[in-house]
């Protein structure tokens, strides 16, 4: 619920609360799930291409249960860069 700097909060991010600065943009962190997993676990699964199986594992996790609840994943699942 509470931003840690330079991270916003998963709150923010989830209700759309959240836009990111052009220093956020630049960075690469744009309005996403993907930026959520670096909120949580940037340092182990962000910026390290596609072959983290923590962050394959997590993202597949959302696939499933957004399908199941028929809802859209949306943009930017990943954190890779």
């Amino acid at each position: 619920m509470t931003p840690q700097s330079p991270k916003p909060s998963c709150h923010d991010v989830i209700t759309s609360q959240w836009i990111p600065s052009t220093a956020d943009s630049t960075a690469g962190q744009v309005s996403g799930y993907g930026v959520i997993t670096n909120i949580i676990n940037g340092g182990i699964e962000c910026g390290q291409g596609y072959s983290i199986a923590q962050q394959v594992s997590r993202i597949g996790f959302l696939m499933h249960f957004s399908d199941i609840m028929r809802v859209g994943y949306g943009d930017n699942l990943d954190c890779n860069n």
